[in-house]
């Protein structure tokens, strides 16, 4: 897979993410580790860009790009992205989008760097408590 970072997102990203950077690009539902949204009304709704420190062996499709980073996903999220996709920057805001026009108008980026490790206990009752106040 293939994703064009446009020049002004580009710009954006160089001030958050370090040269050569681990980046993960995933759904912000609940559905891997890294998002605390744990609501149903939110599937496949938001997505977000995850700097790690190293690579995360289960984001193993690499997504080819034109900025150096070390882009990947899960490989059971590809459907949700289609062709000609891309990140622009926009009034402030990253959108992602592919050919079929808008998946996410306001794409986040969280550094999990220096996250400490939640237990999954942990994480649940954090979703829970969210996925109550969102939905």
């Amino acid at each position: 897979m293939k994703i064009t970072i446009k020049p002004a997102a580009q710009e954006f990203l160089a001030k958050i993410i370090p040269t050569n950077g681990h980046v993960i690009l995933t759904t912000d539902d609940g559905s891997n580790k890294y998002s605390s949204i744990g609501a149903t009304c939110e599937l496949a709704d938001k997505f977000q860009l995850i700097i790690l420190n190293q690579d995360d062996p289960k984001f193993s499709t690499i997504l080819e790009n034109n900025t150096g980073y070390d882009i990947r996903m899960l490989p059971a999220e590809e459907y949700l992205l289609g062709v000609d996709l891309n990140i622009d920057l926009k009034n402030t805001k990253l959108i992602l989008q592919d050919k079929s026009g808008i998946l996410d108008s306001n794409l986040s980026v969280v550094d999990w760097r220096n996250v400490a490790p939640e237990t999954e206990k942990e994480r649940f009752e954090t979703m829970q408590r969210l996925g109550d106040q969102i939905c």
